[in-house]
């Protein structure tokens, strides 16, 4: 069936332009649009990400990072995708807040993002949002504020399984301590950060909590 969304969505067009050029139903020239846009926007998102990471490792700004996430936005809300259009801003005000070094301009998107995501019941997007919106309010001096939101993305990654995060999580947690000077309390969420990102397998991760611990 066409309209499987397991089905390729360049063979979903192919059968879609057959229909029109050789069956008359032009009407399908739309149905191909949006097909062709949804994986337009699936791709521009996942460029993104790769672009990210790699820039992440090279400490180096691409502006085209910012542009394939401004472009996943904005084909997601026009399909009416709002877990997509959620997840694509949320990579959007990543970019402004990591990369450009610039909350300010992240976080309409990431509350939107953060609207978006809770609306569609993504709890794995959202537990991303709270925890970049947490970092906001630690750069903005309000750890009173900060805390609340990156305890709420460890409990939602909690409850999805999302071991690396949780490990992540911890940390950031621990870390905030640090920053306040509480390091008896730091103490115990690193030994857990580093348990739970043992048993993930997050390499990456427990290099970092080796990094916290030298605060301590």
């Amino acid at each position: 069936m066409v309209a499987d969304a397991d089905v390729d969505p360049f063979e979903r067009a192919r059968v879609l332009y057959e229909r029109a050029m050789f069956g008359g139903d032009y009407e399908s020239l739309a149905i191909a649009d949006r097909v062709l846009d949804g994986a337009e926007a699936s791709l521009a998102l996942s460029r993104g990400r790769i672009l990210h990471a790699r820039l992440l490792r090279e400490r180096r700004d691409d502006p085209a990072e910012g542009a394939l996430f401004e472009r996943a936005a904005s084909l997601f809300r026009q399909l009416g995708d709002a877990r997509g259009e959620g997840e694509a801003l949320f990579w959007l005000g990543t970019y402004y807040q990591v990369v450009r070094d610039d909350n300010e301009t992240a976080l309409p998107s990431l509350e939107r993002a953060r609207e978006l995501a809770a609306g569609a019941g993504d709890r794995l997007t959202l537990s991303y949002v709270v925890r970049h919106l947490g970092f906001a309010r630690m750069a903005a001096g309000d750890e009173g504020a900060a805390r609340p939101l990156l305890e709420e993305s460890v409990r939602l990654r909690r409850e999805i399984g999302f071991l690396p995060g949780v490990a992540a999580g911890l940390l950031a947690l621990a870390e905030l301590d640090i920053q306040a000077g509480d390091r008896d309390h730091a103490r115990p969420l690193l030994d857990e950060a580093a348990a739970v990102a043992a048993a993930a397998g997050a390499q990456g991760t427990l290099r970092w909590i080796e990094e916290a611990r030298k605060g301590l």
